[in-house]
Protein backbone atom coordinates (compact mmCIF):
# COMPACT_ATOMS: atom_id res chain seq x y z
CA UNK A 1 0.00 0.00 0.00
CA UNK A 2 1.00 3.98 -1.07
CA UNK A 3 0.02 6.98 -0.33
CA UNK A 4 -1.83 8.97 -2.96
CA UNK A 5 -2.69 12.53 -3.20
CA UNK A 6 -5.58 13.15 -5.03
CA UNK A 7 -7.59 16.13 -6.18
CA UNK A 8 -11.21 15.55 -7.05
CA UNK A 9 -14.67 17.21 -7.78
CA UNK A 10 -17.98 16.96 -5.63
CA UNK A 11 -21.29 16.92 -8.39
CA UNK A 12 -21.71 20.98 -6.90
CA UNK A 13 -18.34 21.46 -8.21
CA UNK A 14 -16.78 22.06 -4.90
CA UNK A 15 -13.10 20.78 -5.21
CA UNK A 16 -11.32 18.81 -2.69
CA UNK A 17 -7.71 17.22 -2.19
CA UNK A 18 -6.63 14.79 0.35
CA UNK A 19 -4.25 11.47 0.68
CA UNK A 20 -5.33 8.16 0.59
CA UNK A 21 -3.44 4.85 0.72
CA UNK A 22 -4.42 2.57 -2.30
CA UNK A 23 -2.39 -0.75 -3.80
CA UNK A 24 -2.51 2.03 -7.20
CA UNK A 25 -3.79 4.96 -8.80
CA UNK A 26 -6.74 3.21 -10.68
CA UNK A 27 -7.62 2.24 -6.69
CA UNK A 28 -7.69 5.19 -5.75
CA UNK A 29 -9.63 6.32 -8.77
CA UNK A 30 -12.28 3.72 -8.01
CA UNK A 31 -12.40 4.55 -4.05
CA UNK A 32 -13.15 8.25 -5.29
CA UNK A 33 -15.79 7.22 -7.64
CA UNK A 34 -17.56 5.44 -5.11
CA UNK A 35 -17.73 8.14 -3.12
CA UNK A 36 -19.41 10.44 -5.42
CA UNK A 37 -16.61 12.43 -6.46
CA UNK A 38 -15.12 12.90 -9.90
CA UNK A 39 -11.14 12.53 -9.79
CA UNK A 40 -9.30 14.69 -11.69
CA UNK A 41 -5.65 14.36 -10.31
CA UNK A 42 -3.90 11.46 -8.26
CA UNK A 43 -0.34 10.62 -8.06
CA UNK A 44 1.56 9.22 -5.35
CA UNK A 45 3.42 11.30 -3.17
CA UNK A 46 2.92 12.61 0.34
CA UNK A 47 0.81 16.06 -0.76
CA UNK A 48 -2.24 16.82 -2.45
CA UNK A 49 -0.75 19.48 -4.53
CA UNK A 50 1.44 16.99 -6.11
CA UNK A 51 -0.81 15.63 -7.72
CA UNK A 52 -1.59 18.89 -9.90
CA UNK A 53 1.63 17.35 -12.10
CA UNK A 54 0.66 14.30 -13.38
CA UNK A 55 -0.91 13.40 -16.85
CA UNK A 56 -5.15 13.95 -16.63
CA UNK A 57 -4.32 17.14 -13.58
CA UNK A 58 -5.97 20.09 -13.37
CA UNK A 59 -3.59 23.16 -12.63
CA UNK A 60 -4.22 25.03 -9.80
CA UNK A 61 -1.23 27.73 -10.44
CA UNK A 62 -3.92 30.11 -11.59
CA UNK A 63 -4.41 31.01 -8.00
CA UNK A 64 -0.72 32.44 -7.88
CA UNK A 65 -1.21 34.69 -10.53
CA UNK A 66 0.57 37.82 -9.66
CA UNK A 67 -0.51 41.82 -10.75
CA UNK A 68 2.40 42.85 -12.79
CA UNK A 69 2.94 39.24 -14.44
CA UNK A 70 2.81 39.19 -18.32
CA UNK A 71 -0.35 37.78 -20.18
CA UNK A 72 -0.08 34.30 -21.35
CA UNK A 73 -1.07 33.30 -25.20
CA UNK A 74 -3.68 30.29 -25.06
CA UNK A 75 -1.01 27.46 -26.50
CA UNK A 76 -2.06 24.85 -28.28
CA UNK A 77 -1.36 22.54 -25.21
CA UNK A 78 -3.24 24.45 -23.06
CA UNK A 79 -6.29 24.09 -25.43
CA UNK A 80 -5.15 20.66 -25.30
CA UNK A 81 -5.64 20.49 -21.41
CA UNK A 82 -8.77 22.52 -21.61
CA UNK A 83 -10.69 20.32 -23.78
CA UNK A 84 -9.88 17.47 -22.26
CA UNK A 85 -10.30 18.20 -18.71
CA UNK A 86 -14.20 19.48 -19.78
CA UNK A 87 -14.91 16.27 -21.91
CA UNK A 88 -13.67 14.36 -18.27
CA UNK A 89 -16.37 16.62 -16.36
CA UNK A 90 -18.75 16.11 -18.49
CA UNK A 91 -19.07 12.86 -18.82
CA UNK A 92 -18.72 12.40 -15.25
CA UNK A 93 -21.97 14.07 -15.30
CA UNK A 94 -21.33 17.42 -13.94
CA UNK A 95 -23.28 20.47 -15.19
CA UNK A 96 -21.73 22.63 -18.01
CA UNK A 97 -21.76 25.44 -16.07
CA UNK A 98 -20.30 24.14 -13.26
CA UNK A 99 -17.38 22.54 -14.96
CA UNK A 100 -16.33 25.72 -16.84
CA UNK A 101 -16.31 27.41 -13.49
CA UNK A 102 -13.66 24.69 -12.04
CA UNK A 103 -11.87 24.83 -15.02
CA UNK A 104 -11.60 28.72 -14.36
CA UNK A 105 -10.89 28.44 -11.10
CA UNK A 106 -8.06 25.83 -11.74
CA UNK A 107 -6.50 27.27 -15.16
CA UNK A 108 -2.83 28.08 -14.75
CA UNK A 109 -3.25 30.14 -17.63
CA UNK A 110 -4.25 33.98 -17.18
CA UNK A 111 -5.75 34.27 -20.46
CA UNK A 112 -7.28 31.25 -20.63
CA UNK A 113 -8.61 31.49 -17.31
CA UNK A 114 -10.39 35.13 -18.51
CA UNK A 115 -12.04 33.25 -21.84
CA UNK A 116 -13.42 30.41 -19.78
CA UNK A 117 -14.96 32.88 -17.15
CA UNK A 118 -16.52 35.01 -20.21
CA UNK A 119 -18.00 31.56 -21.77
CA UNK A 120 -19.22 30.72 -18.22
CA UNK A 121 -20.88 34.44 -18.13
CA UNK A 122 -22.56 33.87 -21.63
CA UNK A 123 -23.58 29.84 -21.00
CA UNK A 124 -24.98 30.98 -17.62
CA UNK A 125 -26.84 34.25 -20.06
CA UNK A 126 -28.54 31.58 -22.03
CA UNK A 127 -26.31 30.98 -25.00
CA UNK A 128 -25.24 27.32 -25.93
CA UNK A 129 -21.31 26.50 -25.69
CA UNK A 130 -20.65 27.07 -29.14
CA UNK A 131 -22.16 30.32 -29.32
CA UNK A 132 -20.40 31.33 -26.22
CA UNK A 133 -16.79 29.84 -27.80
CA UNK A 134 -17.47 32.07 -31.30
CA UNK A 135 -16.82 35.22 -29.43
CA UNK A 136 -13.24 33.99 -29.06
CA UNK A 137 -12.28 32.97 -32.26
CA UNK A 138 -7.89 33.89 -30.94
CA UNK A 139 -8.87 31.15 -28.59
CA UNK A 140 -11.14 28.84 -30.13
CA UNK A 141 -10.91 27.99 -33.74
CA UNK A 142 -13.71 27.56 -36.57
CA UNK A 143 -13.58 24.01 -36.29
CA UNK A 144 -13.45 23.83 -32.68
CA UNK A 145 -16.50 25.56 -32.42
CA UNK A 146 -18.72 23.88 -35.72
CA UNK A 147 -17.45 20.64 -33.88
CA UNK A 148 -18.97 21.74 -30.64
CA UNK A 149 -22.42 23.06 -32.57
CA UNK A 150 -22.52 19.25 -34.14
CA UNK A 151 -22.27 18.03 -31.07
CA UNK A 152 -24.86 20.13 -29.39
CA UNK A 153 -27.34 19.47 -32.24
CA UNK A 154 -26.97 15.43 -32.24
CA UNK A 155 -26.75 15.29 -28.51
CA UNK A 156 -23.11 14.27 -28.10
CA UNK A 157 -20.67 17.03 -26.63
CA UNK A 158 -18.77 14.88 -24.48
CA UNK A 159 -17.98 12.61 -27.74
CA UNK A 160 -16.88 15.67 -29.58
CA UNK A 161 -14.97 16.91 -26.76
CA UNK A 162 -12.90 13.97 -26.65
CA UNK A 163 -12.51 13.76 -30.29
CA UNK A 164 -11.19 17.64 -30.17
CA UNK A 165 -8.31 16.66 -27.42
CA UNK A 166 -6.99 13.53 -29.68
CA UNK A 167 -7.07 16.14 -32.32
CA UNK A 168 -4.93 18.39 -30.39
CA UNK A 169 -2.97 15.72 -28.94
CA UNK A 170 -2.00 14.57 -31.84
CA UNK A 171 -1.30 18.22 -33.58
CA UNK A 172 0.86 19.05 -30.63
CA UNK A 173 2.62 15.39 -30.78
CA UNK A 174 3.85 16.58 -34.19
CA UNK A 175 4.33 19.89 -34.18
CA UNK A 176 6.83 18.99 -30.31
CA UNK A 177 8.43 16.06 -32.55
CA UNK A 178 9.28 18.47 -34.95
CA UNK A 179 10.55 21.39 -32.85
CA UNK A 180 12.52 18.19 -30.98
CA UNK A 181 14.59 17.28 -34.38
CA UNK A 182 15.68 21.27 -35.14
CA UNK A 183 17.40 21.87 -31.49
CA UNK A 184 20.59 19.96 -32.56
CA UNK A 185 20.90 22.23 -36.16
CA UNK A 186 20.02 25.42 -34.56
CA UNK A 187 22.50 24.79 -31.36
CA UNK A 188 25.21 24.37 -34.51
CA UNK A 189 23.98 27.00 -36.39
CA UNK A 190 24.57 29.22 -32.73
CA UNK A 191 27.91 27.45 -31.68
CA UNK A 192 29.04 27.54 -35.78
CA UNK A 193 28.79 31.70 -35.82
CA UNK A 194 29.42 32.25 -32.57
CA UNK A 195 32.83 30.62 -32.94
CA UNK A 196 33.41 32.96 -36.60
CA UNK A 197 32.28 36.02 -34.74
CA UNK A 198 34.77 35.71 -32.29
CA UNK A 199 37.13 35.07 -34.20
CA UNK A 200 36.99 38.01 -36.54
CA UNK A 201 36.06 40.55 -33.89
CA UNK A 202 38.19 39.28 -30.98
CA UNK A 203 41.44 37.27 -32.00
CA UNK A 204 41.87 38.50 -35.65
CA UNK A 205 41.94 42.31 -34.44
CA UNK A 206 45.21 40.87 -31.82
CA UNK A 207 46.94 39.40 -34.38
CA UNK A 208 46.50 42.38 -36.61
CA UNK A 209 47.90 44.33 -34.04
CA UNK A 210 50.89 42.54 -33.04
CA UNK A 211 51.83 42.24 -37.01
CA UNK A 212 51.32 46.12 -36.82
CA UNK A 213 54.04 46.65 -34.43
CA UNK A 214 56.32 44.12 -36.36
CA UNK A 215 55.75 46.45 -39.63
CA UNK A 216 55.99 43.23 -41.76
CA UNK A 217 53.86 43.16 -45.08
CA UNK A 218 51.65 40.00 -44.74
CA UNK A 219 50.58 37.24 -47.06
CA UNK A 220 47.21 38.31 -49.59
CA UNK A 221 45.24 35.68 -47.71
CA UNK A 222 45.69 37.15 -44.46
CA UNK A 223 45.22 41.05 -45.61
CA UNK A 224 41.95 39.30 -47.07
CA UNK A 225 40.89 37.96 -43.88
CA UNK A 226 42.04 40.87 -41.94
CA UNK A 227 39.85 43.31 -43.51
CA UNK A 228 36.94 41.08 -43.40
CA UNK A 229 37.60 41.37 -39.77
CA UNK A 230 37.65 45.38 -39.60
CA UNK A 231 34.48 45.47 -41.24
CA UNK A 232 32.71 43.17 -39.58
CA UNK A 233 33.99 44.75 -35.88
CA UNK A 234 33.86 48.17 -37.31
CA UNK A 235 30.09 47.73 -39.55
CA UNK A 236 28.60 45.06 -37.52
CA UNK A 237 25.53 46.81 -36.70
CA UNK A 238 25.14 47.80 -40.88
CA UNK A 239 25.05 43.65 -41.09
CA UNK A 240 22.41 43.82 -38.70
CA UNK A 241 20.35 46.25 -39.87
CA UNK A 242 20.73 45.19 -43.41
CA UNK A 243 19.80 41.75 -42.37
CA UNK A 244 16.70 42.95 -40.27
CA UNK A 245 15.61 44.97 -43.36
CA UNK A 246 15.65 42.23 -45.88
CA UNK A 247 13.95 40.15 -43.83
CA UNK A 248 11.20 42.85 -43.21
CA UNK A 249 11.35 43.46 -47.38
CA UNK A 250 10.62 39.67 -47.97
CA UNK A 251 7.85 39.84 -44.99
CA UNK A 252 6.19 42.66 -46.48
CA UNK A 253 6.36 40.92 -50.32
CA UNK A 254 4.60 37.71 -48.67
CA UNK A 255 2.11 39.75 -47.16
CA UNK A 256 0.95 40.72 -50.72
CA UNK A 257 -1.58 37.89 -52.19
CA UNK A 258 0.97 37.85 -55.61
CA UNK A 259 4.23 37.43 -52.98
CA UNK A 260 2.28 34.97 -50.39
CA UNK A 261 1.10 33.06 -53.85
CA UNK A 262 4.36 32.47 -55.54
CA UNK A 263 6.35 31.88 -51.61
CA UNK A 264 3.59 29.21 -51.52
CA UNK A 265 3.90 27.73 -54.75
CA UNK A 266 7.52 27.24 -54.07
CA UNK A 267 7.47 26.20 -50.48
CA UNK A 268 5.68 22.78 -52.43
CA UNK A 269 8.05 23.01 -55.11
CA UNK A 270 11.24 23.58 -53.71
CA UNK A 271 14.17 20.27 -53.16
CA UNK A 272 13.60 18.47 -50.45
CA UNK A 273 11.67 20.89 -48.75
CA UNK A 274 8.69 20.87 -51.00
CA UNK A 275 7.70 17.62 -50.38
CA UNK A 276 7.76 17.61 -46.27
CA UNK A 277 5.71 20.79 -46.88
CA UNK A 278 3.18 19.07 -49.38
CA UNK A 279 3.32 15.60 -46.66
CA UNK A 280 2.65 18.30 -43.88
CA UNK A 281 -0.26 20.41 -45.23
CA UNK A 282 -1.69 17.08 -46.36
CA UNK A 283 -1.67 15.70 -43.11
CA UNK A 284 -3.22 18.62 -41.25
CA UNK A 285 -5.79 18.23 -44.22
CA UNK A 286 -6.93 14.68 -43.48
CA UNK A 287 -6.96 15.04 -39.38
CA UNK A 288 -8.98 18.30 -39.78
CA UNK A 289 -11.79 17.03 -42.08
CA UNK A 290 -11.75 13.78 -40.70
CA UNK A 291 -12.07 14.77 -36.66
CA UNK A 292 -14.88 17.31 -38.06
CA UNK A 293 -16.45 13.89 -40.62
CA UNK A 294 -16.18 11.85 -37.09
CA UNK A 295 -17.80 14.93 -34.78
CA UNK A 296 -21.05 15.42 -37.32
CA UNK A 297 -20.38 18.10 -38.84
CA UNK A 298 -21.10 18.05 -42.72
CA UNK A 299 -18.68 16.77 -45.68
CA UNK A 300 -19.42 20.80 -47.61
CA UNK A 301 -19.36 22.53 -44.47
CA UNK A 302 -16.36 20.48 -43.13
CA UNK A 303 -14.58 21.42 -46.49
CA UNK A 304 -15.17 24.99 -45.95
CA UNK A 305 -13.55 25.41 -42.78
CA UNK A 306 -10.77 23.17 -43.57
CA UNK A 307 -10.07 25.45 -46.50
CA UNK A 308 -9.96 29.02 -44.61
CA UNK A 309 -7.81 27.39 -41.85
CA UNK A 310 -5.33 25.46 -44.82
CA UNK A 311 -1.99 28.33 -44.65
CA UNK A 312 -1.16 27.46 -48.04
CA UNK A 313 -2.74 29.55 -50.71
CA UNK A 314 -2.46 26.91 -53.85
CA UNK A 315 -4.05 24.25 -51.60
CA UNK A 316 -6.89 26.59 -50.61
CA UNK A 317 -7.79 27.48 -53.75
CA UNK A 318 -7.55 23.56 -54.85
CA UNK A 319 -9.93 22.30 -51.74
CA UNK A 320 -12.06 25.59 -53.03
CA UNK A 321 -12.36 23.56 -56.35
CA UNK A 322 -12.87 20.42 -54.56
CA UNK A 323 -15.90 21.84 -52.16
CA UNK A 324 -17.57 23.25 -55.57
CA UNK A 325 -17.22 19.32 -57.02
CA UNK A 326 -18.69 17.35 -54.07
CA UNK A 327 -21.56 20.08 -53.91
CA UNK A 328 -22.63 18.98 -57.35
CA UNK A 329 -21.84 15.05 -55.98
CA UNK A 330 -19.11 14.48 -57.86
CA UNK A 331 -17.67 12.29 -54.42
CA UNK A 332 -14.17 13.20 -52.53
CA UNK A 333 -11.54 11.29 -53.87
CA UNK A 334 -12.40 12.75 -57.61
CA UNK A 335 -12.21 16.23 -57.23
CA UNK A 336 -8.94 15.88 -54.60
CA UNK A 337 -7.10 13.63 -57.68
CA UNK A 338 -8.10 16.42 -60.37
CA UNK A 339 -6.24 19.05 -57.96
CA UNK A 340 -2.61 17.48 -58.87
CA UNK A 341 -1.76 17.95 -55.20
CA UNK A 342 -2.48 15.06 -53.50
CA UNK A 343 -0.44 12.25 -53.51
CA UNK A 344 -1.72 9.13 -54.95
CA UNK A 345 -1.89 6.96 -51.66
CA UNK A 346 -3.61 9.48 -49.84
CA UNK A 347 -6.15 9.48 -52.69
CA UNK A 348 -6.71 5.94 -52.73
CA UNK A 349 -7.65 5.30 -48.97
CA UNK A 350 -9.74 8.51 -49.43
CA UNK A 351 -11.24 6.44 -52.44
CA UNK A 352 -11.89 3.65 -50.02
CA UNK A 353 -13.28 5.33 -47.60
CA UNK A 354 -15.82 6.65 -49.72
CA UNK A 355 -16.76 2.88 -50.65
CA UNK A 356 -16.94 1.42 -47.58
CA UNK A 357 -18.91 4.28 -45.79
CA UNK A 358 -15.79 5.06 -43.21
CA UNK A 359 -14.31 8.14 -44.83
CA UNK A 360 -13.51 9.51 -41.76
CA UNK A 361 -11.73 7.04 -40.31
CA UNK A 362 -9.76 6.59 -43.21
CA UNK A 363 -8.71 10.40 -43.51
CA UNK A 364 -7.60 9.92 -39.70
CA UNK A 365 -5.50 6.81 -41.21
CA UNK A 366 -3.89 9.15 -44.12
CA UNK A 367 -3.36 11.96 -41.19
CA UNK A 368 -1.44 9.28 -38.74
CA UNK A 369 0.93 7.98 -41.77
CA UNK A 370 2.02 11.22 -43.17
CA UNK A 371 2.57 12.60 -39.67
CA UNK A 372 4.68 10.09 -39.25
CA UNK A 373 6.14 10.36 -42.84
CA UNK A 374 7.03 14.45 -41.94
CA UNK A 375 8.17 13.28 -38.57
CA UNK A 376 10.86 10.64 -40.02
CA UNK A 377 11.22 13.67 -43.01
CA UNK A 378 12.17 15.80 -40.74
CA UNK A 379 14.95 13.52 -38.95
CA UNK A 380 16.38 12.89 -41.92
CA UNK A 381 16.77 16.44 -42.62
CA UNK A 382 17.96 17.72 -40.06
CA UNK A 383 20.52 15.12 -39.72
CA UNK A 384 21.96 15.85 -42.86
CA UNK A 385 21.94 19.96 -42.00
CA UNK A 386 23.87 18.94 -38.98
CA UNK A 387 27.20 17.93 -41.08
CA UNK A 388 26.79 20.51 -43.76
CA UNK A 389 27.23 22.78 -40.36
CA UNK A 390 29.97 21.55 -39.58
CA UNK A 391 31.80 21.30 -42.62
CA UNK A 392 30.86 24.69 -43.26
CA UNK A 393 31.87 25.71 -39.99
CA UNK A 394 35.49 24.14 -40.22
CA UNK A 395 36.19 25.64 -43.97
CA UNK A 396 35.33 29.10 -42.40
CA UNK A 397 37.49 28.45 -38.71
CA UNK A 398 40.14 26.80 -41.74
CA UNK A 399 40.79 29.68 -43.78
CA UNK A 400 41.24 31.79 -40.70
CA UNK A 401 43.34 29.75 -39.41
CA UNK A 402 45.61 29.04 -42.69
CA UNK A 403 45.57 33.01 -43.26
CA UNK A 404 47.02 33.30 -39.13
CA UNK A 405 49.67 30.97 -40.02
CA UNK A 406 50.85 31.59 -43.25
CA UNK A 407 51.81 35.38 -41.66
CA UNK A 408 53.69 33.82 -38.78
CA UNK A 409 55.05 31.51 -41.68
CA UNK A 410 56.03 34.44 -43.51
CA UNK A 411 57.76 36.09 -40.21
CA UNK A 412 59.65 33.39 -39.56
CA UNK A 413 61.11 33.26 -43.04
CA UNK A 414 62.14 37.06 -43.25
CA UNK A 415 63.52 36.38 -39.28
CA UNK A 416 65.65 33.50 -40.70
Amino acid sequence: MAAYAYKASTREGRIVEGLMEASGEAAVVASLRGQGFIPLAVREGTTAAAASSRGFSLPDLASMSLPWRRAKKVKGRDLMIFTGELATLLKAGLPLDRSLASLSALSENPTLKAVVSQVLARVQEGRSLSQALGEHPAVFPPLYVNMIRAGEAGGIVEGVLERLADYLERSEKTREQIKSAMVYPIILIVTAGGAIAILLTVVMPRFAAIFADLGTAMPASTQAVMAISEFVKSYWWLLVLSCMGVWYGIRRYVDTPAGRERYDRLALSAPVFGDLVSKLQVARFARTLGTMLRGGVPLIQSLDIVRSIVPNVIISRALAAVQRDVSEGKGLSGPLERTGVFPPLALQMVGVGEETGRLDEMLIVVSDHYDREVTNAVARVMTLIGPVILIFMAVVIGVIVWAMMSAVFSVNQMIL
